[in-house]
């Protein structure tokens, strides 16, 4: 079982105290916070991409690489790549030359995106949106087969004829995970291609997903991928404090605000206390607590959905950098070493 952090740079105020953090200071934070995960023995730390006032990050692999030789072991992955939006070759371009600095650590998660900002801003139609997708996803893959690429265009992506893309990855291909939500369609594309699939679970019950994960392996059995070595994550929202109480006084208000901000947008209700709190029960999708409840809730959800990868998002909204820090070395040193025992 691997273990590690996403986030998307958050920016704003914190709601407690008032301070401003503006990109440049996240940006640095996030340097810190990559070398202090891989220092305590996280796995992996993924950047995700969004082109929005409220995120410091729209260039993953640039923000990566300030990390990348300052750690020594830790994975460095986007979390996402919003590929629709993106030209392939210049995104496997980018991770490979991560892959370089970090010596073979660099990955690409890939995904649809969750925000529709980046299509108008690179002159995509919404309508294309799911076409944008799976024609450059396959351009990516298979420039990630070969040296030389000969690809022979299609509605979004240009003809290339044979031509060789560098650098080439440390060993010889960069691991790429397909980025889910919840739909069924992309579960079953991403099993049918044999990659890795990391689903998003930010709100309903985890147990829910379990079908999904069903969904994903039958397709990769008729695909006639070999579904038992294929690897899948689950990325979530949470926090681990000292107490639960300390998890709720630290991790509530940033969280309840940035979630409030986008359902203003999607039309969801406002975040309350009582959501909060039954989205972290047990049954919930929030996975914050003390470190013996996030490790309860951890197990709880492997044994319904039996995944390889626990991506955790502590950064959600503005609050004490000094928190954050602490939350990761709960979950690094309590958290993963209590969980990978009990599952052998």
């Amino acid at each position: 079982m691997e273990f590690g952090l996403y986030t998307f740079g958050d920016v704003g105020t914190d709601p407690a105290t008032g301070a401003k953090v503006d990109a440049a200071l996240r940006l640095r934070q996030l340097v810190e916070e990559i070398t202090f995960a891989d220092e305590a023995g996280l796995d992996v730390f993924g950047l995700g991409e969004h082109h929005r006032p409220d995120y410091a990050v729209s260039a993953p692999a640039v923000a990566l690489a300030a990390a990348a030789l300052q750690t020594r072991r830790i994975r460095l992955s986007s979390a996402v790549s919003v590929l629709s939006s993106d030209d392939p070759i210049r995104v496997w371009q980018q991770f490979a030359t991560l892959d370089n600095l970090t010596g073979g650590r660099a990955e690409i998660m890939a995904g649809r995106g969750s925000f529709i900002e980046s299509f108008p801003l690179f002159g995509h139609a919404l309508d294309d949106y799911d076409t944008l997708f799976a024609e450059k996803l396959a351009m990516l893959l298979q420039l990630n087969e070969a040296e030389h690429l000969t690809w022979p265009g299609g509605q979004h992506t240009p003809a290339v004829d044979g031509r060789g893309v560098y650098p080439r990855p440390v060993n010889g291909t960069l691991p790429v995970w397909i980025a889910v939500g919840g739909t069924p369609q992309s579960v079953a594309r991403a099993g049918a291609l044999g990659l890795p699939m990391a689903l998003a679970i930010i709100g309903g019950e985890p147990a829910r997903f379990a079908p999904l994960f069903d969904l994903y392996r039958q397709a990769a059995d008729r695909a006639g991928q070999d579904a038992a070595q294929l690897r899948t994550s689950i990325n979530v929202h949470g926090f681990v404090g000292e107490t639960s109480q300390q998890a709720d006084e630290i991790f509530y208000a940033p969280q309840a605000a940035v979630m409030d901000r986008i359902g203003r947008e999607r039309g969801w209700s406002p975040t309350s206390p009582a959501h909060y709190q039954a989205a972290r029960s047990p049954r919930g999708a929030i996975f914050a607590g003390s470190p013996a409840e996030v490790t309860d809730k951890i197990l709880a959800a492997h044994e319904k959905m039996r995944f390889d990868r626990f991506l955790i998002q502590m950064a959600i909204g503005v609050y004490d950098h000094k928190h954050l820090l602490r939350s990761i070395e709960l979950f690094a040193t309590k958290v993963a070493p209590e969980v990978r025992k009990a599952i052998g």
